[in-house]
């Protein structure tokens, strides 16, 4: 992105002026910029008109005074190109471009949106297929429907690649503090990774919130949000839907285990992205950052005037690793003492209704348990009463208040949380929020965001500890081809078992050199799954075992395929029983580059699906962190009196595989290794399936 660019960005956030081309659509966004409070000079180019929304009309652009800092195009799409050269010519700075009908509709628009990003030069434009920009920090808006939100003097970048979703967020009741919201549209010149760019650093935006279909340059996003988490900017990312997995993956067991979704929650992870599933926790988990801020650990204090609300909190923060510890000595001892006799001293604490609502009783409650028990979040569970039986709101509020008093002088990330979410005003929420505490709604989306925002801070700190080396997209390829297995262990950088590829006459001579117990295997392009053709034949002990199992095999191969049928055989060594089994998979995508998938191996592999998955290069303590997160790990560690696996030797292993898959990724589309048999000091692939393709 040029500075010119950068600069042209600027005049279309915070515009002096805006001139508004097109029709009805223009009118509706002359209204908004009213709505917004827009103060600039406004203009109208309509030829048809000698007014819209009472402002007059000029014939063309030509008319125009001087150079608009902002332009709102609301005209038919085969006028756009020729409409944004004008624009350049005379200086304009940046244009939202509402019109439709390019890229996402047929080829004719496709080429009208090269046209049109060819007519740029360095003006900053959003869209085309966009609704727009608000900027509610500068009250600037260039957006063609009605639309709500708030600014404190701070908030969320929200960008979206749905327009009516955009739309949604900004009539949410839920008091989420906005700073901007973007509709990307086509995204013809810039996209959501120049929009992280561009805002991360600005100090109005405490997050951003990003709502992304899909994304085309996984380099360029991967830059913009690691220039976003050294800013200290958070990213809540809302991913929806999925593209197919591509064609040439699907031999593998793991391609159904790391499609495109799996790729995408992979790359968050590897950036520090706090991935949410559902719009409700997008906006939550939003207003919790920019309220109330990261925590700097995963203990909370939580207060209640129920046992019940109590029991939610603690219940739901098992399940998703949050902590509240338990009140030891000082702090039981004095809580005790600050306490109704009917209160059960606990962690989430039910201070019991006889101190209910008297601020006097209930802050030193709150700040002794803040002081006292380790936390680095503290929460309060308060649902307000209904308008018209809100006669007792005052008790709520008082309690809330010495709530807020209590969490700003302990220095505490704080919320109040509606158990039901519905049931807290828009009036309380405001006033919580001027007291900096995040006002939440609902139980589960609180502690949510709680868990994420502490996993931002502490992901954000071991990221920016260390050089993260970049994504590399690998782009499309030609359809790969399938090696044999025994094709496949000569290229893999990892021990095999000793073997030997020979055709019928030869399996006697290389079972006597290799020693029995061996393994028989038949070599042919169309047994990529040889156990489910009956082409493997295991712990052969004899001449007589391995020439029968030889016969056999031919057999079940024929039954199975005819096709498939050859006289190439692989006999190897019959490995001793592991410690563990694991699957180890490295694809190739045309988009993330390479990825690497860990997961419980052999028969366990699709039952299971207990598999983790992360972008290649990768550090040892990522892949470390991957096998942490797997059910069997358990063996890994030593189960059931079996000796403990060598972490750093089958780390050492990962990573010798994994930069031998990058130093050949040219040609290299994908390897899987099941099962991947795991010893105390060392591992052993026992079966490898690779694709590969051409330079």
């Amino acid at each position: 992105m040029t500075p010119e660019k950068r600069a042209n960005f600027q005049r279309l956030l915070t515009p002096r002026h805006i001139v508004f081309v097109g029709g009805t659509d223009a009118a509706i966004a002359i209204g908004e910029a009213r709505r917004r409070g827009f103060q600039g000079q406004m203009w109208v180019v309509n030829p048809k008109r000698e007014t819209l929304n009472g402002l007059p009309c000029l014939d063309t652009l030509a008319d125009l005074p001087e150079a608009p800092d902002a332009v709102f195009l609301a005209i038919p799409a085969p006028f756009v190109p020729e409409a944004i050269t004008q624009l350049r010519e005379m200086g304009a700075g940046g244009i939202v471009c509402y019109s439709a009908g390019f890229g996402e509709a047929h080829d004719e628009g496709r080429g009208l949106e090269d046209n049109l990003r060819d007519a740029l030069g360095d003006m900053a434009l959003i869209g085309p297929n966009c609704y727009g920009l608000i900027n509610y920090v500068g009250n600037t808006a260039l957006w063609p429907f009605a639309h709500g939100g708030e600014c404190p003097g701070y908030g969320a970048a929200i960008l979206t690649q749905s327009g009516m979703f955009s739309s949604d967020i900004t009539m949410a009741q839920r008091s989420l503090p906005m700073a901007y919201m973007i509709s990307a549209g086509n995204q013809a010149d810039l996209g959501l990774a120049e929009f992280i760019d561009l805002l991360c650093d600005r100090d109005e935006v405490r997050a951003i919130g990003v709502h992304i279909e899909g994304l085309s340059d996984i380099p360029t996003f991967e830059r913009a949000a690691l220039k976003a988490l050294r800013a200290g900017t958070p990213i809540v990312a809302l991913k929806t839907g999925n593209s197919a997995i591509g064609e040439s993956l699907t031999l593998s067991h793991t391609g159904s285990l790391a499609g495109s979704a799996t790729l995408y929650q992979a790359l968050f992870q590897r950036l520090g992205i706090i991935s949410v599933t559902n719009p409700s926790q997008f906006l939550e988990t939003l207003k919790y950052l920019c309220v109330a801020g990261a925590p700097k650990g995963r203990q909370m204090v939580g207060f209640t005037c129920s046992g019940g609300g109590a029991t939610m909190l603690a219940d739901h923060a098992e399940t998703i690793g949050l902590e509240f510890p338990t009140p030891r000595d000082e702090a039981h001892a004095t809580l005790t003492d600050l306490l109704p006799p009917i209160a059960t001293l606990s962690n989430p604490l039910d201070y019991t209704t006889p101190i209910w609502g008297q601020p006097d009783k209930t802050k030193p409650v709150f700040a002794a348990a803040m002081e006292l028990i380790p936390a680095q979040a503290t929460v309060l569970v308060q649902d307000y009463p209904a308008e018209g039986l809100d006669e007792s709101k005052h008790f709520y509020t008082n309690d809330g208040l010495a709530f807020a008093e209590a969490a700003d002088q302990a220095g505490l990330p704080a919320a109040i949380c509606a158990t039901i979410p519905e049931n807290m005003d828009a009036a309380t929420r405001q006033l919580f929020i001027e007291k900096g505490v995040a006002p939440m709604q609902g139980i589960h989306e609180t502690l949510n965001a709680v868990r994420d925002a502490a996993w931002w801070a502490e992901r954000r700190g071991d990221i920016l500890s260390r050089t993260l080396e970049p994504l590399v997209a690998s782009g499309s390829q030609p359809n790969p081809v399938l090696l044999s297995e025994a094709e496949g262990k000569a290229r893999l950088a990892l021990p095999v078992p000793k073997g030997a590829l020979v055709n019928a006459e030869g399996l006697s001579q290389a079972a006597h050199d290799i020693g029995y117990p061996v393994v028989l295997k038949m070599m042919s392009a169309g047994l990529a799954h040889k156990t489910e053709a009956g082409a493997v034949a295991l712990g052969l002990g004899s001449e007589a075992e391995l020439l029968d199992a030889a016969q056999d095999m031919r057999k079940a191969v024929q039954a199975y395929d005819p096709n498939a049928i050859s006289d190439n055989y692989l006999v190897e060594a019959m490995s001793p029983a592991p410690l563990a089994e694991l699957v180890v998979a490295i694809r190739r995508d045309p988009q993330f580059g390479m990825a690497m998938t860990l997961g419980s191996g052999g028969i366990l592999v699709e039952l299971l699906g207990d598999t983790a998955t992360f972008l290649l290069p990768a550090s040892q303590a990522d892949m470390q962190s991957a096998l942490d997160s797997l059910k069997v790990s358990k063996l890994l560690n030593g189960f059931r009196g079996k000796p403990k696996v060598n972490r750093a030797a089958l780390l050492s292993a990962l990573q010798t595989l994994a930069e031998h898959a990058l130093a050949h990724q040219a040609t290299i589309a994908e390897i899987e290794i099941n099962p991947l048999f795991v010893y105390e000091d060392n591992v052993i692939a026992i079966d490898v399936l690779m694709q590969v393709t051409t330079e």
